[in-house]
């Protein structure tokens, strides 16, 4: 019966870590000017960049790429594009629940 309980709670306590987890996505459009070459997106609270969601694609001026972010608990994230000259543009604490990202000059760090 003990036995029985744990499984129980533990299965519990499986399913509500999995429902905290979700799917969040954004729209990143470029109206720089400028290609895109690096696009990192990480969550807020971390201390470090992730990996360049872009890879080997880029992203024209113009053009919109949507990022999926799946399996976080929190929908705050810090997005950092750099551009063809180097140019970097951060976007911080960013609620990809309710908001998309349109990058222009004016972002421009």
């Amino acid at each position: 019966m003990k036995i029985r309980t744990f499984l129980l709670a533990f299965a519990a306590l499986c399913a509500s870590s999995l429902a905290l987890a979700a799917d969040y996505y954004v729209d990143i459009t470029n109206r720089t000017g400028y290609t895109i070459y690096y696009m990192y997106v990480s969550p807020g609270n971390s201390k470090s960049w992730e990996e360049d969601v872009l890879g080997d694609a880029v992203l024209m001026n113009g053009d919109t790429q949507r990022v999926t972010l799946t399996g976080y608990t929190n929908p705050y994230f810090d997005i950092r594009l750099v551009d063809e000259d180097e140019d970097s543009y951060t976007f911080w604490n960013v609620d990809v629940s309710t908001q998309d990202i349109i990058v222009t000059l004016d972002h421009l760090d």
